[in-house]
């Protein structure tokens, strides 16, 4: 039996009815596989602020440091969206990613056969897209200095700095890299190098990179270009590699050709995964809070639950059960059951709970055969 102390930090607006449904999902993972899982509760975001005036105390940032990995729900909500304040539930996750090192952030999107009538997409162009954003979490527009707020003689500026070092660049850059040839072999690093000079070190650092990797073909793709790409043509990607902003606006766009926001996973991690190796992370659906659906059993929990996925296959080493999670998911979907941001004529509605319940069922079924 394997032993696995995981720090569980639900958050704000729907984080606690998804992260519920993930860690049921984990607890029969455990039952049927014979494994335990230790859960170490915690406070982020505006729950945390409410509770401490904090939006991660380091109490918090200590347990999950000792944990083998983080599952977090979702953070924010008006209740905290006044500009002005000291503390928004947002620096939370800042400071739980710089904390925790984790300068990998891994978005797979993978569109679910049954779901390709689901979009607003023709079915021809998402059918079998499967592809992978490295993001690199912990530089860029996000972190870098200056950033501030301030008063001239003319009015108000702002000011915003995106910027990189060599080193950040290759380890996000090796991420990508490593993915690549567990994969087709074929590498795309996003950036802007026409107009950004950080973009121009981010394509020579990529360059200096590759000559380590002769397996794996490279190429470079404008910001703009891959916008674009995404939505007509995303069969022609597989994995991509990209710094902070661009990979968060891009992997919300890329959300779009899975149905929903609800359906996808990320890791965030603080090395380079190898197969068969642990690696610490931690592990979050890609969307929001979304305070409007909260305490209505609304929310899609696929999108943690295929986090947990993500956990089991990286922060645990247990790819047959990572693979038993995703194909409970798939097997749930075939049969129908929808909840209401992939709903579609001829399916039945499920909740959040009820979800779950099916996904947790089926994990019990698969684990016997995987």
């Amino acid at each position: 039996m394997a032993h696995f102390n995981i720090a569980v930090l639900a958050g704000d607006g729907i984080g606690p009815e998804v992260t519920n449904e993930g860690i049921k999902v984990l607890k029969v993972v455990g039952d049927s596989f014979g494994h335990y899982f230790r859960l170490e509760q915690g406070l982020i975001g505006g729950a945390a602020i409410d509770e401490t005036g904090e939006a991660l105390t380091r109490g918090c940032l200590r347990v999950c440091k000792q944990c083998d990995a983080v599952v977090l729900g979702a953070v924010g909500g008006p209740k905290w969206d006044d500009p002005q304040a000291r503390v928004r539930p947002e620096d939370g996750l800042l400071a739980l990613r710089k904390g925790l090192g984790l300068f990998a952030n891994l978005r797979p999107v993978k569109v679910f056969p049954v779901l390709v009538d689901s979009t607003n997409l023709k079915p021809e162009v998402i059918r079998g897209v499967d592809l992978v954003f490295v993001r690199e979490l912990t530089g860029g527009l996000y972190f870098g200095k200056p950033k501030r707020r301030y008063r001239t003689s003319r009015g108000r500026r702002a000011v915003d700095s995106m910027v990189y070092a060599e080193q950040e660049i290759q380890r996000i850059v090796r991420v990508g890299f490593e993915l690549a040839r567990s994969r087709k072999r074929r590498l795309i690093s996003v950036d802007k190098a026409n107009v950004l000079e950080s973009s121009r070190l981010w394509r020579t650092v990529a360059e200096e990179v590759a000559e380590d990797y002769p397996d794996v073909g490279l190429e470079h793709m404008l910001v703009d270009a891959c916008a674009m790409r995404l939505i007509q043509n995303p069969g022609y990607l597989d994995v991509l590699v990209t710094e902070n902003t661009f990979g968060d606006i891009l992997t919300d766009e890329a959300s779009m050709l899975a149905g929903s926001m609800g359906m996808l996973p990320s890791a965030s991690l603080a090395g380079v995964p190898q197969e068969g190796a642990r690696t610490f992370g931690m592990y979050e659906p890609i969307h929001g809070s979304a305070p409007r659906r909260a305490g209505q059993d609304m929310a899609n929990p696929c999108a943690l639950i295929l986090s947990v996925a993500m956990m089991l296959r990286y922060s645990c080493a247990l790819p047959r059960e990572a693979a038993a999670i995703e194909q409970a998911v798939n097997r749930v979907l075939e049969q129908g059951h929808r909840t209401y941001d992939i709903m579609a004529e001829g399916q039945q509605k499920v909740g959040t709970r009820e979800m779950g319940d099916r996904i947790a069922r089926e994990v019990g079924i698969v684990s016997q055969t995987v």
